[in-house]
């Protein structure tokens, strides 16, 4: 059996009747009644990845607010470079191995992480430790370096993005949890989470030729959005992105921030690189085509110091 196949049959089996997709923001998670008891945003600080997520998620409910008994979650990382955890140009493998675990406890039925890796594939997963962290929780690991795994979509509102190819799995999952490393780019200031799902996408050569801060911002509008944003602060690259030269590039933050709001995250995130968010040129883009909140004081923020 081709992996496509293995893959569309094993999600079509897992599949909740009636299940809705999960896409991020609070008015959708507690559209059932439920009044919001949580904050949009938290920051954690001062501890490892996965202590760090468990605060965290612990403050926002817990992973059953996201993900429920039975569904398909998919990760997306970045798992984009040939490099090492310490480097910091990849998203941390134990943070990764964490919200596995939180999924799989809260009753998924899969878990997949991917990535359309920049450097080699294989490489990359492998030495990034994501794909072996992954795989010890439970996970499985879904290639993203083909385009054949890509379906094209049309991107409503899109002002310089009209279309995408979108790598299948985001339609074939329940759960979409976006897992950026926060960090310099050369050519973007930041990379974050509106960034990080240029991962997601085949033809991010388009974006940089078109406009890329408004094609980022663009795809912010696209349907199948993150319910999580869970940013890791923990080695921050602080020059030389978005692979870095050496250790010297990065300073140990030791910090995440949690979000269903990916301006908000990016927001917060902006500031430990030492920016205004509105110095990134594609979050007051977002901000104001009505993909999230850029202004902070207008959400409500949980600080956590371990």
């Amino acid at each position: 059996m081709k992996r496509r196949d293995f893959l569309r049959k094993s999600v079509s089996a897992g599949l909740v009747a009636g299940a809705a997709y999960s896409v991020g923001g609070y008015d959708k998670l507690w559209a059932a009644g439920v009044p919001q008891a949580f904050p949009d945003l938290v920051a954690i600080k001062g501890g490892e990845p996965d202590s760090m997520f468990d605060k965290g998620m612990s403050a926002l409910g817990g992973m059953t607010n996201f993900v429920k008994r039975g569904q398909i979650v998919v990760i997306k990382p970045n798992m984009a470079w040939d490099r090492t955890p310490e480097m910091g140009a990849n998203t941390n493998p134990v943070l990764v191995k964490r919200i596995v675990e939180h999924c799989l406890k809260a009753g998924a039925k899969r878990v997949y992480v991917f990535d359309n890796s920049t450097h080699n594939r294989v490489k990359a997963y492998k030495n990034s430790g994501i794909e072996k962290a992954a795989k010890s929780a439970g996970a499985t690991l879904v290639p993203g370096d083909a385009e054949s795994y890509y379906q094209e979509v049309s991107v409503p509102g899109g002002i310089s993005l009209k279309t995408t190819k979108v790598h299948e799995l985001l339609f074939e999952s329940d759960v979409f949890i976006n897992v950026p490393v926060l960090k310099h780019h050369s050519s973007t200031k930041m990379t974050c989470s509106l960034k990080n799902l240029m991962g997601a996408v085949w033809d991010r050569k388009w974006w940089h030729s078109n406009d890329l801060h408004q094609c980022i911002a663009d795809f912010g509008l696209f349907e199948k959005k993150p319910a999580l944003n869970i940013v890791d602060c923990y080695n921050v690259m602080m020059r030389n992105g978005p692979q870095g030269v050496s250790v010297a590039d990065v300073v140990n933050m030791k910090a995440q921030i949690i979000s269903t709001d990916m301006v908000a995250a990016d927001s917060a995130a902006s500031r430990m690189l030492g920016m205004e968010p509105a110095q990134i040129d594609h979050i007051p883009i977002a901000d104001q085509m009505g993909v999230g909140v850029m202004d902070l004081t207008k959400i409500e923020i949980k600080r956590i110091s371990m």
